[in-house]
């Protein structure tokens, strides 16, 4: 077979494919499985929700792919609310309180289990190794490091587009921040953690679709009224400059 003949051969299968792929369009309306789609997701995210929130224990109990250890977090982080902010409870109050229980239910059971024929209670050797502090440390070091670097970048007026937007960022954060106390504040910050990225990994085909939907409109009605501004500015007459 010749150089022209085979590429004559390539051609028409290539046509013949293009075309059994038009004709099943056209019948059935619907892609065929072996055709792949592009999705685009939030923030042109190429990797899944669990990839892009570490792979770890966290993004397990944000997910709730351990449900009974995210459901007694979340409950006792509700608890804990609920104490500090609708009943007044104070911080230190509720550690000494929490300190006196347990010493006192121990105390109890080491004195009366030789008494009831009881086993004593056993007290894990709780050592904190030195790594996890160091790692704390450093990891605090580095972030409070970049926001150093960061405040006297835009601070020295290089990016008046990024001063812009800290400032406004501050502005709305002070706004909510009157909102609420530090204390709910935080256990908003808290829910939205643990309920938002399971919604999303559980719904993100109708999210997405729904949100680059908006960004297309949004964008459409941002162009047609920069033409109308700019047709308006058009109309506007010109006087000469008299000499």
């Amino acid at each position: 077979m010749s150089e022209n003949e085979a590429h004559t051969s390539l051609v028409d299968k290539i046509t013949e494919k293009l075309h059994d792929y038009s004709s099943s369009s056209d019948s059935d309306g619907e892609v065929p499985s072996n055709v792949l789609r592009i999705k685009k997701h939030l923030f042109g995210r190429t990797e899944s929700v669990h990839n892009v929130l570490g792979c770890g224990k966290a993004a397990d109990l944000v997910l709730w792919r351990h449900k009974q250890v995210s459901v007694a977090i979340f409950a006792g982080v509700t608890v804990m609310w609920l104490l500090f902010e609708w009943i007044g409870y104070h911080l230190i109050t509720f550690l000494c309180h929490f300190l006196i229980l347990v010493l006192a239910v121990s105390f109890v059971w080491s004195n009366a289990a030789s008494l009831i024929n009881w086993s004593p209670p056993k007290f894990p050797e709780v050592i904190l190794p030195e790594g996890i502090f160091l790692q704390v440390a450093q990891s605090v070091r580095h972030e409070i490091n970049e926001a150093f670097i960061t405040f006297c970048y835009i601070s020295s007026g290089k990016d008046a587009l990024a001063f812009v937007k800290v400032i406004a960022g501050l502005w709305l954060l002070s706004v909510v921040g009157s909102w609420f106390s530090f204390l709910t504040l935080s256990y908003i910050v808290f829910v939205l953690a643990h309920t938002v990225p399971v919604i999303y990994e559980a719904y993100q085909d109708p999210i997405d679709s729904t949100w680059y939907k908006f960004m297309d409109q949004s964008k459409s009605h941002l162009t047609k009224i920069s033409v109308a501004i700019k047709e308006a500015i058009k109309k506007i007459p010109h006087h000469p400059k008299q000499e």
